[in-house]
């Protein structure tokens, strides 16, 4: 039995509702669209691609349910950490936590790789300073330059404080929604609806091929449970928060896949290098500005996922630190910015460093890391039905109806996405992505073992005084 500490909140709770909802929107819809819509359409049809997300985010909708309930049973910093440290004590809770922090860790990697990438389509020949080449990627100084500075500027935001990195948060939420507005406004004026033909192509398994792709297009709400100290909103409305984040990306993805599939033929869209750019470009005129505007868009996607990724990877290192399950330093907070100084410090580092490995094994990195994230949902949806038997009493501000169905299907449809990425399935997951997750693995079984060794309160439970805010 894990032993329980009782201790005031290290952080300031400075996150309204707005900064809340921005920071889970702005993850989840980050951007892919406007690289993949194209070829989501293509896999599908416009139909089938739209079915597709709506199908996922169902998925999604029914884990969400069960972090929404226990966000607001148990809002301390650290998120997955918390439910399964308290439903399924402190080994299951290490794996749990080790898996989201992979996902996450894989996403601010890869962002560092996709700024300089994108920045190629507004500014060809930008990329100067040939130094070497990785799995057939080369790679330029002028482009590791780029990821670098960046990830310092990212890195330097999350440390001086969360309220900077949430506002730089709606900054960038609002850049992609008023982008992706004029896509969708020029396309229901200019589009033409014979364009949506085939509404559904490659039958099922077109369907399937989208379908699995989808979960992961949505990850980010998650996020929300990771900062959870530091928000001032009552808990109630904390998971009411996270459901319309989920609904909102939903409708967001559903919307861009309609808008792109008026502009773009399926001939357009086989010949088209960005075709969600060229969609923009073909609904106003053929302008060529409109189509770097929409990719400005995309920067600003990139931007917000990964400063919200950041944010939640360096919460979920923090939490399982004080947990005592990593060594202790990566528990300092910043005694002036109220941030955990250390933890970002960390990722700052490895998002530095992941430039110099160009993007091929960037992208095995964010792949490997779906399958941590789908893990972690697994025993979050878990720990919901734990919890419910195990801690009846528990003040649960959001309460879910049907909690046995509801987490049965979380359960269930989590289950599934783990299954989609096993070896022989379409979506298996390639060669290098398993090495990745094997090294992963590896590292968490050393500080595992460390930490078991080092320190006897390992996977301690700390009970926060939170109640002045649960009673609003």
């Amino acid at each position: 039995m894990s032993s329980i500490k009782k201790q005031k909140s290290k952080f300031d709770r400075v996150l309204g509702k707005k900064d809340v909802f921005s920071i889970a929107f702005g993850a989840m819809i980050g951007w892919s669209w406007v690289v993949m819509a194209g070829q989501w359409i293509l896999k599908a049809g416009t139909a089938g691609a739209m079915l597709a997300f709506v199908l996922g985010g169902i998925m999604i909708m029914f884990v969400g349910l069960t972090y929404a309930e226990l966000t607001s049973a148990l809002p301390q910093c650290g998120g997955e950490q918390i439910f399964s440290l308290r439903a399924l004590g402190p080994n299951w809770s290490f794996l749990c936590t080790w898996a989201i922090i992979l996902g996450y860790v894989g996403v601010v990697a890869f962002e560092a790789c996709a700024l300089p990438t994108v920045l190629e389509y507004i500014a060809p020949g930008i990329m100067k300073g040939y130094m070497y080449t990785v799995e057939g990627f080369d790679i330029y100084a002028v482009w590791v330059a780029i990821g670098v500075v960046s990830s310092i500027i990212i890195t330097i935001v999350n440390y001086v404080g969360v309220k900077p990195a949430a506002y730089m948060q709606g900054v960038f939420t609002f850049i992609i929604v008023s982008i992706g507005v004029v896509l969708i406004g020029g396309s229901a004026v200019s589009g033409d609806v014979s364009h949506t033909k085939p509404l559904f192509d490659n039958g099922f398994g077109g369907l399937l091929s989208v379908a699995v792709m989808t979960p992961f297009m949505f990850v980010g709400f998650d996020v929300i449970p990771q900062a959870a100290e530091e928000i001032a909103v009552p808990f109630k409305q904390i998971g009411k928060i996270i459901l319309i984040s989920i609904g909102s990306a939903i409708a967001w993805y559903a919307l861009i896949i309609f808008a792109v599939s008026l502009m773009m033929t399926k001939s357009d869209m086989q010949t088209s290098v960005l075709i969600t750019a060229d969609a923009m470009k073909k609904a106003y005129g053929g302008r060529a500005i409109m189509a770097d505007i929409l990719i400005i868009g995309g920067m600003a996607g990139i931007l917000s996922s990964w400063n919200s990724f950041f944010m939640g990877g360096s919460r979920a290192i923090y939490a399982l630190a004080e947990a005592k399950c990593l060594p202790a330093f990566l528990t300092k907070i910043h005694p002036k910015y109220k941030t955990p100084s250390n933890a970002i410090l960390l990722i700052g580092a490895i998002s530095c460093i992941a430039p110099f490995f160009g993007r091929a094994m960037m992208e095995w990195l964010t792949n490997a890391g779906g399958i941590g994230a789908v893990t972690a949902y697994l025993m979050v949806s878990i720990s919901f039905l734990v919890l419910r038997k195990k801690e009846p009493g528990l003040a649960r501000p959001y309460k879910v109806k049907n909690h046995r169905f509801i987490g049965g299907m979380a359960i269930l449809l989590s289950s599934f996405m783990l299954i989609l990425y096993m070896p022989g399935m379409p979506s298996g997951l390639s060669y290098p992505e398993w090495m990745i997750i094997g090294l992963w693995t590896l590292l968490g079984v050393v500080f595992y073992a460390y930490a078991k060794r080092r320190f006897p309160e390992f996977g301690r439970i700390l009970d926060i005084d939170l109640q002045e805010i649960n009673n609003q």
